[in-house]
Order: C-alpha cells, then structure tokens, then sequence
C-alpha cells in the first residue's frame, strides 16, 4: 500500500508561481512512475505532467514551457514548480504514483485558484 502527502496549492493571481509536492509512503515502495493530474470544474480529469523511473518527462502541451515536474528524497517526492499561472489552470491537482504492478495510487487532491 502506498501513501501520498500533498502539499501546496492555494491562491495566486495571473501570472504568478505556486509550487506542488507529493511524497509516497509505505513499505518496499517500487515507483515506477509519478505525476500530477488536474480536474478542473465540469470536465474531466487531464493529465499535467509526468516523470517515470528513469525515463525522460511527459508535459500536457498547455503547460510546456510554464511548469516543471522533479523528484527528491530518494524519488519518493515529486513536485511540480508552476509558473507564469493562468486562470485556466484553475483546477484541483491530484498526485498520482505508480507502483509495484502497476498499481495507481491518487493523492486527495489540492486545490489550485488563479484569479485574473
């Protein structure tokens, strides 16, 4: 079983920054990938940004460019730097982690507000 911790989020006005972290928890972790999802009101959950194991990262192509997804701490943690914030970006940001066989895992989510 894994157990993700988000943190961050908030309000911010265009154009601004706001910094996403996630760390997984539990015992013999074997990520395979980790990322962040957004849900905006009314429509369906999209992929942000991704960064598997190893392997090079994965942009939506309306964040290139604005947002930048690492991880830390042994890969445990990933975070998401997001800048040049805009009102669509508006949503709420859940992390997703990949583990064991294949198995998905989903933060509770935060909730991003860009005002215009």
């Amino acid at each position: 079983q894994v157990h993700l911790v988000e943190s961050g989020g908030g309000l911010v006005q265009a154009g601004g920054s706001l910094r996403l972290s996630c760390t997984a928890s539990g015992s013999r972790i074997s990520i395979i990938s980790m990322g962040w999802y957004r849900q905006a009101p009314g429509k369906q959950r999209e992929l942000v940004a991704t960064i598997p194991s190893g392997r090079s990262t994965n942009y939506a192509d309306s964040v290139k460019g604005r947002f930048t997804i690492s991880r830390e701490n042994a890969g445990n943690t990933v975070s998401l730097q997001m800048n040049s914030l805009k009102p669509e970006d508006t949503a709420v940001y859940y992390c997703n982690v990949i583990a064991g066989s294949y198995m998905n895992y989903w933060g509770k989510g935060t909730l991003v507000t860009v005002s215009s």
